[in-house]
């Protein structure tokens, strides 16, 4: 795999090529490919996620000394969450990078948008061993925090679940009951299919790599499928 375009593409050139192509191998690749002596990058994952949240949530706090903490919460969730990071790889090619096994190759639903979104912070894991942490900065400050302004054009920060519950109560006289469905994936990197419902009625579902995160997005298409947007 040559990766020489793609480090022209984010503006660094990696002094350990094996740890760049770490940050693309899917656990599944390695899992028909036992005999390749290659990492999986869930390590990476891990380190790249402390670094992402670092970064946005030091612009945060600079960009908006005054807002209280659960305003900046919000918006560090929008930047960070897995739609946000998977349109980001998308428009970066990620995917023509990606060592996937045969059957996660030809998913190109949630499943896929889950992966692009760990293997950016994957990467940022990786650009911040080989550059260190100025670089990691700036590679998101070139490709994430870019977004912000985006996020706050279109509202896609404003919290979902707090939306519908006001419109639910104003047009049903209901509250919104979520509910986890599906739970999968392990400890470090679990998936969560949560419901939402309206008087014992699923309106919608979400997904998440988190309870909150597959919560807002359940709401968001609640908010959508009932017309109340």
């Amino acid at each position: 795999m040559d990766f020489s375009k793609f480090e022209q593409s984010i503006q660094t050139i990696f002094n350990n090529k094996e740890l760049l192509k770490q940050a693309f191998t899917h656990r599944s690749y390695l899992n028909e490919n036992r005999n390749l002596k290659l990492e999986h990058n869930e390590r990476l994952e891990f380190l790249g996620d402390a670094v992402l949240e670092l970064v946005v949530t030091e612009f945060l706090f600079k960009k908006f000394p005054t807002k209280p903490e659960g305003d900046l919460t919000t918006y560090r969730s929008a930047l960070v969450n897995a739609n946000t990071l998977a349109a980001i790889a998308a428009n970066l090619h990620f995917s023509d990078y990606l060592l996937l096994s045969r059957g996660e190759s030809k998913d190109m639903g949630r499943a896929r948008q889950f992966i692009l979104a760990n293997t950016i912070e994957a990467l940022l894991g990786a650009i911040y061993l080989d550059q260190g942490y100025n670089v990691a900065k700036t590679f998101v400050d070139s490709f994430i925090l870019s977004t912000f302004d985006d996020i706050l054009r279109t509202g896609s920060h404003i919290d979902a679940k707090s939306n519908f519950q006001e419109k639910s109560q104003e047009k049903t006289g209901f509250t919104p009951l979520y509910k986890t469905m599906k739970e999968t994936g392990p400890d470090h990197d679990k998936k969560f299919v949560v419901g939402v419902f309206l008087d014992e009625i699923m309106i919608a579902e979400g997904e998440g790599k988190s309870k909150q995160e597959a919560e807002q997005q359940a709401a968001t298409k609640a908010i959508k499928e009932k017309g109340w947007a």
